[in-house]
């Protein structure tokens, strides 16, 4: 584990690299949770 903690926190490569899979996961859960707000919205709703 000290391994793994050396490589990803050792350098700015590593913790630049852990900031864009760290970004892409929030990126992402922001659109899946867009995606079901707007989904579940009632179809007959006009006010957006």
């Amino acid at each position: 584990m000290e391994l793994w903690m050396d490589l990803l926190f050792g350098d700015a490569i590593g913790l630049m690299s852990m900031a864009v899979v760290l970004s892409t996961v929030v990126i992402m859960g922001y659109y899946v949770w867009l995606f079901i707000s707007r989904a579940l919205k009632d179809p007959n709703d006009k006010s957006c």
